[in-house]
């Protein structure tokens, strides 16, 4: 199991920041990684929605991944998963009110990822690339956290 935990003070509340980020349909247009949403799933943001997501990589390649959404408790936190290729991942998404201070006012969104092994050639993978895929995913969602704190 591998975890990467990402957090980004948005200037904007919590509110706002949360009908940005959930706002499936618009996610295309503020996510630079991504160059096609698909929403799989009719109705508001809540548990069991679903969307497709195609991201640009950086060696010019595409690649396309199913979201769910599990959990979810507005405005505070939701929880999605995504079955990879052999390893399954889940994303944890926190808003917190920043309440004092000089960014009073704003948001902290933290992501947690969590991600396993669901078959031997994704053990495999863990092994010999799990650092650098540790480090890939935080760049992506940290560049993701930064697109939200753009357009928020």
């Amino acid at each position: 199991m591998s975890m990467v935990a990402v957090t980004r003070l948005i200037q904007a509340p919590v509110a706002s920041v949360w009908q940005v980020f959930t706002d499936l349909s618009r996610r295309g247009e503020w996510l630079s990684a991504v160059a096609r949403v698909e929403v799989l799933t009719e109705g508001p943001f809540g548990a069991g929605a679903a969307w497709r997501e195609t991201r640009r990589m950086a060696d010019g390649g595409e690649i396309t991944e199913e979201f769910r959404v599990f959990e979810c408790v507005i405005p505070d936190r939701f929880v999605v998963k995504s079955p990879g290729i052999g390893a399954d991942y889940k994303m944890t998404y926190s808003f917190v009110p920043v309440i004092s201070g000089r960014h009073r006012g704003g948001t902290m969104v933290t992501v947690v990822q969590d991600g396993g092994a669901t078959a031997p050639v994704g053990r495999i993978l863990a092994l010999i690339f799990g650092g650098l895929a540790a480090e890939t995913a935080e760049g992506a969602l940290r560049r993701d956290l930064d697109d939200l704190a753009a357009v928020a």
